[in-house]
């Protein structure tokens, strides 16, 4: 039985920072078992939050400035994380920092250059798990899906609460799943506003009554309507959701409040909408899971019908680097790693490229 020994790297559209995950990850009986070892989460400065929010506007040379920069900076933080635990590390399954990502005209972009990243760790990385996807006619996204099929299956519903929100679950022996729309990353852009990361607990929501106007504008945007598979990123929340939100004059409380509705409804709705037995699972996990008023409102919309789980923190915080991780494991094996039912592509694929140090 080979135990692979490996990295998963995650830095997600809410910008909190990097994810690092050493884990172990095996075959048994023809199941895929996973143990989470060491975990690090390094913040991003404001200087660094700034740069990688504000990479969509940037120049096609100024991207790949970063692109390579910020590639190298991983493999630094990866480094002290392999010293600083004396690992033993097979290879390096890194997201990326998506900068761009438009579907719809064949683009996806994570920026993190692979080979930069290697030479400074000196480890084999595997990243750029979307573009592949891309190229034959899918989303690029949701990737975390192929781990929600061979880690977690046994639950009805598997929902992230990253930057924003995705949800997967099994219909007619088929993985399907999908962004459904904001989670944190309209949080946190109140909270930056007043010099908090984030509203801990949803104390401050908790506190707030619903804009009405607000929620009826965030509720009727025309995403929620498309039929799966579809996805989105931080170019919708800039074109979209930031004309909404900035044109309201309100206490920090009560949008946060609104916000934390407004989401808890769309999911409510999709799960309601896709179930088919009297009682489900769900399966909670991002940093929308650590938020107790967010839970409840969530619990309160799913109703009797629909039982929250909401692991420990460990796997609530880095089940997305897990994840990449158990994809970069697929990669080497030539293993299928992304989904068709999924992403809508032309046919599932081993997706990601390989780098080797020099």
């Amino acid at each position: 039985m080979k135990i692979h020994q490996i990295i998963g790297l995650m830095s997600g559209t809410s910008l909190d920072g990097l994810d690092l995950a050493h884990c172990h990850i095996w075959q048994q009986e023809g199941h895929w078992k996973f143990q989470i070892k060491e975990t690090q989460s390094i913040p991003y400065t404001s200087e660094m939050r700034s740069q990688l929010k504000d990479s969509i506007f940037l120049s096609a040379e100024e991207l790949l400035v970063l692109h390579h920069n910020y590639g190298t900076w991983l493999g630094d933080q990866v480094k002290w994380f392999i010293n600083k635990f004396d690992l033993k590390v097979d290879a390096i399954a890194s997201h990326g920092h998506t900068t761009h990502h438009k579907p719809d005209v064949g683009l996806t972009f994570q920026i993190g250059s692979g080979q930069h990243l290697a030479n400074a760790c000196g480890q084999t990385v595997i990243c750029d798990f979307r573009t592949n996807d891309i190229a034959i006619g899918g989303q690029g996204a949701p990737l975390v899906p192929i781990g929600d099929r061979l880690f977690f299956g046994q639950y009805d519903f598997c929902l992230n609460l990253g930057g924003i929100s995705n949800v997967s679950f099994e219909k007619d022996g088929k993985r399907i799943a999908f962004d459904i729309g904001l989670a944190n990353m309209i949080l946190n852009h109140f909270t930056h506003k007043i010099g908090l990361a984030y509203d801990e607990n949803g104390e401050m929501a908790s506190k707030g009554k619903i804009n009405t106007r607000m929620l009826d504008e965030l509720d009727a945007l025309p995403y929620y309507r498309l039929p799966y598979p579809k996805s989105t990123g931080y170019e919708w929340f800039v074109e979209k959701i930031i004309p909404i939100i900035e044109n309201v004059d309100d206490s920090t409380e009560n949008l946060l409040h609104t916000a934390i509705y407004h989401n808890c409804e769309q999911v409510a709705q999709q799960i309601h909408s896709h179930k088919t037995k009297e009682h489900c699972t769900l399966l909670v996990t991002g940093g929308g899971a650590l938020n107790t008023f967010y839970m409840e409102v969530l619990q309160k919309k799913l109703g009797d019908s629909v039982s929250l789980v909401i692991p420990p923190k460990i796997l609530i915080e880095y089940k997305e680097a897990l994840v990449f991780g158990l994809m970069g494991v697929l990669r080497l094996q030539n293993g299928i790693n992304v989904l068709s039912s999924v992403t809508g592509a032309a046919k599932d694929t081993s997706s990601g490229v390989v780098y080797l140090p020099s």
